[in-house]
């Protein structure tokens, strides 16, 4: 009878701790849901070249798989510490699906947005909504394939040719943006025109990354280069570019 007793016991005092433990865990994911301030969704349908939904990846995408993971672990890091959550944008985007974001996040796609797309961004944008879009060199996708100026136009920001400065490397200056210079990836690229320039290349000092600042309180920023938002610290033997930095920075600023 002891021994059952004792076991009995043993058993209550088990299930006890897993029940406390459980509790813990919803606390602190419902924590983490409250704490979630903004919401940046991350476009997806539109035949980007790096970024996925690692919820959706075909499996034969194989060795792609640990590349996306590490990009949206690292986005997640920096949304993170912004009170930000991240989501994805597997189709085609909408009002009604914007309008329950902060900040749209499009790099480097190479598939046409529909004219209604394209109004729903330009309308977003217009609105107050903020827009971060990255492009890169003819290599990875080109404005035939992409209509991505139809997204900016209105704003006064173009993507025009590719940059002739080949050579690796890039940095910041100080702007609202990224208040301190930092060092960031770059390695060919394609000439941003128009907005404020705050990323350039280190041979030729041509900018590949431009922001502005509506009226309404919309944000853009559109950069010719994707290396630094896909977290590449390093590049051609250099180990310190400050990516992170960088996407905290701009992240930060996009959703203040």
């Amino acid at each position: 009878m002891k021994n059952q007793r004792n076991t009995a016991e043993a058993s209550h005092g088990y299930w006890k701790i897993v029940l406390t433990i459980a509790m813990a865990i919803f606390s602190l994911n419902h924590l983490m849901s409250q704490s979630a301030k903004h919401t940046i969704l991350v476009d997806v349908a539109h035949g980007q070249k790096f970024y996925n939904n690692p919820n959706k990846m075909n499996p034969s995408a194989g060795s792609d798989a640990p590349r996306v993971e590490y990009l949206i672990g690292e986005l997640s890091k920096n949304a993170g510490s912004l009170g930000t959550q991240v989501g994805f944008l597997n189709g085609a985007i909408t009002p009604a699906q914007l309008a329950k974001c902060d900040l749209l996040f499009i790099h480097i796609p190479s598939s046409t947005y529909s004219n209604e797309e394209v109004k729903a961004i330009t309308d977003y944008v217009s609105k107050g909504g903020s827009l971060f879009l990255v492009m890169e060199e003819d290599y990875w996708s080109t404005l035939r394939q992409t209509n991505t100026n139809d997204l900016i136009r209105p704003f006064g920001i173009q993507f025009g040719e590719n940059s002739t400065d080949s050579l690796s490397g890039g940095f910041t200056k100080p702007t609202p943006v990224i208040k301190n210079p930092l060092k960031v990836t770059y390695h060919g690229g394609r000439v941003v025109k128009g907005g404020t320039p705050f990323c350039f290349n280190s041979q030729t000092k041509e900018p590949f990354g431009v922001f502005t600042t509506l009226k309404s309180g919309g944000k853009v920023i559109a950069m010719g280069d994707g290396m630094t938002p896909l977290y590449m610290t390093s590049w051609n033997g250099v180990d310190d570019y400050q990516c992170s930095e960088f996407m905290g920075g701009v992240l930060g600023w996009l959703l203040e």
